[in-house]
């Protein structure tokens, strides 16, 4: 039997898996939902441009991906980017579920640069990759609703 569900990218860190840089994950609750309308391709752009779990946290400050202890790790998160973009291109991916926040995956926010937890309007790495090649990105709270609306279609 052949399956016909869309495939989506989706951050591993919202399915439970450990991958963040300090060594957790940000589970959401109900995000497994999706399951039912699309086949979930899990991946943290990070970890496949060559990071470690742990390590230090990182933020965009100018054009470049800076680790809390000085570190340019700009050149990771551009392996990661280019690796989540092979994938949608490999499996014809139109939409991603990215973290919101991360400096590879924040679709609406990002830190700021100052290592102090404040949020700017922003987008990380992986996802300006991503929509500029016509993947559709939206945070955990978007994928929440967007299931709500699925099962409200019967879908």
């Amino acid at each position: 039997m052949q399956n016909n569900k869309e495939k989506i990218l989706i951050s591993a860190c919202l399915l439970g898996q450990k991958v963040r840089y300090d060594g957790d994950s940000k589970p959401v609750r109900g995000i497994m939902e999706l399951t039912k309308f699309y086949d979930l391709i899990p991946m943290c752009p990070e970890l496949s441009g060559g990071l470690k779990i742990p390590r230090a946290p990182s933020e965009i400050i100018g054009d470049k991906v800076m680790s809390k202890n000085g570190r340019d790790v700009t050149d990771n998160y551009n392996a990661g980017a280019y690796w989540a973009s092979s994938i949608c291109r490999l499996y014809n991916v139109k939409l991603a579920v990215l973290k919101q926040r991360s400096p590879s995956c924040g679709s609406k926010v990002i830190h700021d640069g100052s290592f102090t937890d404040k949020v700017i309007p922003g987008k990380g790495i992986t996802v300006r990759k991503l929509e500029k090649m016509g993947v559709k990105v939206i945070d955990e709270d978007e994928a929440l609703a967007l299931i709500e609306e699925l099962k409200s279609k019967g879908e």
